[in-house]
């Protein structure tokens, strides 16, 4: 029988938040030309605004250093002329405050930091100094940091001139349909209850591919490398909330404390650096440089649920494909019964997070017209075969979760500072491995990895 507390975590989802629309609101994208205004921002909030999402009091802000006029600025964006109205330009922050205030009376007033991490802190305190107070939140991109220490010192800035509660560090990966639906399959769902601890699952695989190379991200590529860049973050958010216990309610603050408390719980075993041939040729790569495109690791959960559980990561770029799945691999049955002589494979559950986002269960199944032979087959659940509608971008929703005040899927400080300790003890250390391009490099853990490839068709 499932516990209290299971049951208050299913009546909690049963009376989620309605996605209802959000009242004079005012968005503003300080560093506004650069691309990610243009290829994520800007058609998020056009599409919340053409759902209805957002009243047609709100305003869409471009701030930065450059001249543009109005009109100017609308060009930048392929976005219909009605939703082109609600956008405007300020430069620089001086005299923001008042420019805001001569478009009408706002609740809500969000501010985007789409700028390097090091103006931050110097912008935060601008913003403040231009007298924008508790109605104002900011939103900052990843990276929090580059280690430990500088992401306690960047928080620390952020601290001194705004209240936790104003800030909202954006992981994209929170926001993926799939990733959110994870909480729902463990927790909605007393059929795979009893069996998520350390008595039935041998380990657990988190796979993340790219088949892309850095492309233009060389100068920040460099300074990072895949553990910064994808490890520290996205996949260490993934693996708390699969071995995390289940939360006391779905309020923001209640998921991120058991969130902090099983990542205080996690140790890296093993890791290991890889760089594929043609990195050091890439614009602008430092000349000899041992940055990692390509990682894997072993970690060790160390709490009475998971304890003797492995975990496997491994992530990389200028791979054979784009795919990001995690794999449960069950224990194998006793020898007996079907399994007399030991030839069934253990049971497998898949979470295919992207690009093709299901849930995939690895069962053993009679063959129809025989006495007892077994063969492996397939439960799919395909979000596009269930739901049909397209799944909805992540910033649509990071940002309308932003201007309704809920930072449940957003990352607070103690997750990323615990994660940066973690994670510092590997950064930059070990010796680089080459690979060709296009292929995975053979595993250094000693492990069979999950075959993820037999389920690309799947779900696709």
């Amino acid at each position: 029988m499932p516990d209290a507390g299971l049951f208050q975590i299913i009546h909690s989802l049963k009376s989620l938040k309605k996605m209802v629309n959000i009242n004079n609101c005012a968005v503003v994208i300080l560093g506004a030309s650069g691309d990610l205004a243009k290829r994520k921002l800007v058609p998020a909030l056009e599409a919340l605004y053409k759902q209805k999402r957002l009243c047609e009091n709100s305003i869409f802000i471009g701030s930065g250093r450059s001249a543009f006029t109005d009109e100017d600025f609308r060009t930048h964006f392929d976005v219909d002329r009605e939703f082109a109205k609600h956008i405007y330009y300020h430069q620089y922050t001086s005299g923001l405050k008042s420019f805001i205030a001569s478009k009408g009376v706002f609740e809500r007033i969000v501010f985007f930091f789409s700028l390097p991490p090091v103006a931050y802190g110097p912008m935060a305190r601008e913003l403040v100094a231009e007298g924008f107070g508790g109605e104002s939140s900011v939103i900052i991109e990843k990276p929090f940091g580059y280690n430990y220490e500088s992401a306690k010192k960047l928080d620390n800035e952020l601290a001194s001139c705004l209240k936790e509660s104003q800030i909202y560090r954006i992981d994209h990966y929170l926001a993926k349909e799939a990733v959110q639906n994870i909480m729902v399959f463990r927790f909605a769902n007393t059929l795979f209850n009893p069996v998520w601890n350390n008595s039935c699952i041998e380990s657990i695989q988190i796979s993340a591919l790219e088949k892309e190379g850095i492309v233009e991200r060389g100068t920040y590529f460099d300074n990072a490398g895949i553990i910064r860049d994808m490890i520290q973050n996205h996949l260490l958010q993934l693996l708390c909330i699969l071995t995390m216990e289940p939360p006391v309610s779905l309020k923001a603050d209640d998921i991120k404390a058991q969130k902090v408390s099983v990542l205080r719980t996690f140790r890296i075993e093993e890791c290991y650096r890889y760089q594929y041939d043609g990195y050091l040729q890439e614009k602008d790569i430092r000349a000899g440089s041992k940055t990692e495109t390509f990682a894997e690791m072993r970690l060790s959960i160390n709490n009475f649920r998971w304890t003797g559980v492995p975990v496997y990561i491994r992530t990389g770029k200028a791979l054979h494909r784009r795919g990001t799945e995690i794999g449960i691999q069950f224990k194998k049955i006793p020898n007996i019964l079907f399994n007399e002589k030991g030839n069934l494979t253990a049971n497998q559950i898949v979470f295919k997070i992207q690009p093709a986002e299901g849930i995939i269960m690895d069962i053993h199944s009679k063959i129809p017209g025989s006495d007892d032979q077994i063969t492996r087959t397939n439960m799919n659940f395909c979000y596009r075969d269930s739901f049909g509608s397209a799944i909805p971008e992540a910033y649509q929703r990071l940002l309308f979760d932003v201007l309704r005040g809920d930072h449940t899927l957003f990352v607070s400080s103690a997750e990323t500072e615990a994660a940066w300790k973690l994670v510092d003890g590997v950064l930059d250390k070990g010796d680089i491995t080459r690979y060709a391009p296009g292929v995975v490099p053979e595993s250094k853990l000693g492990i069979k990895w999950i075959d993820f490839e037999k389920y690309v068709s799947l779900c696709s």
